[in-house]
């Protein structure tokens, strides 16, 4: 059970190694202007290995979940791994298998419980992340651990690299779980809730920058939101998007948000110190580096971003 990239890792390790007797994942949905509907990626994997795809609404509640349920009960998995479904699973599902369900979380639980465990560590200046498999329980991401891994943050590592390679991980870590729990060597660990951090989702108007922090802080910002779901700013009435940045030995006692060098898009933060974007997307425009942007778009000395 899973939708997005992330879970793709995982179903292919998976059908190296166990038989996939179903996917079940989001409906399709209408992406971009054209509102061409879309299959998930991990459908769109599924179909390439001719496993079959089941797409319920919902699993608590509804037709839908009665029919499967019953499916699954036919099906009678050993285990149910997932990985970035988006669904909760109701308590008769989460009980169903030999193995129970196990999911995999891309954060070395218990902290940063929750839907966006990526963005936040980046965000909150971590050196480390990793990926937890955990058995799963009526609460967000309070299951039982059952094997971790770490995962280095690099100074310069954005989301999307973490996330590609916490995909990655995910991937092996199942594998590695599957094969202990046949062997009956795993050793289920509870959760210590006092270390618990919650990542929540992620909406648009949170990618706002906020110039009044720190230098490292806006910079940690912006790569954590890199590539998705994007930081941005205002340049007047026009969004920029900024997709990465870099610190500067710049310090500067003008406003939060003001451009003190206009021919490079250094910015001033709450610290007085400064940062340079490096790549950006101006409204209705393509991603480019930030010589090409302003090549383009002209900016006066001392403009105030907001």
């Amino acid at each position: 059970m899973g939708t997005p990239d992330f879970a793709v890792s995982a179903l292919e390790e998976l059908h190296k190694h166990h038989n996939v007797m179903a996917v079940f994942t989001q409906p399709d949905k209408p992406k971009n202007r054209g509102k061409k509907m879309q299959a998930p990626p991990v459908k769109e994997c599924a179909e390439k290995y001719g496993i079959p795809v089941y797409q319920p609404l919902s699993l608590r509640k509804g037709e839908d979940a009665e029919k499967s349920l019953e499916l699954l009960k036919q099906l009678a998995p050993d285990c149910i791994v997932v990985a970035a479904y988006g669904q909760l699973l109701p308590e008769s599902i989460l009980e169903l298998p030999k193995y129970k369900c196990i999911n995999i979380h891309a954060s070395l639980l218990p902290k940063y419980r929750g839907a966006a465990p990526i963005q936040k560590c980046i965000i909150d200046g971590e050196t480390e992340s990793g990926v937890t498999t955990m058995l799963m329980a009526k609460g967000l991401d309070t299951g039982d651990m059952l094997m971790s891994r770490s995962v280095k943050i690099t100074p310069d590592m954005t989301g999307g690299e973490l996330h590609d390679s916490l995909a990655a991980t995910g991937g092996e870590l199942i594998i590695e779980t599957l094969k202990a729990c046949e062997e009956g060597t795993i050793k289920p660990v509870p959760q210590d809730d006092s270390l618990s951090c919650y990542a929540g989702l992620i909406t648009k108007e949170m990618c706002r920058i906020d110039f009044s922090k720190n230098a490292i802080d806006v910079y940690n910002f912006i790569r954590g939101m890199s590539p998705s779901p994007c930081a941005y700013t205002f340049i007047g009435d026009k969004r920029l998007k900024v997709y990465f940045a870099v610190m500067t030995d710049i310090t500067s006692d003008k406003p939060c948000g003001t451009v003190v060098n206009e021919n490079d898009l250094t910015v001033v933060c709450g610290d007085k110190k400064c940062i340079r974007f490096t790549d950006v997307q101006g409204e209705g425009g393509k991603r480019m580096n930030t010589a090409s942007f302003l090549n383009g778009n002209k900016l006066q000395r001392d403009t105030v971003l907001n």
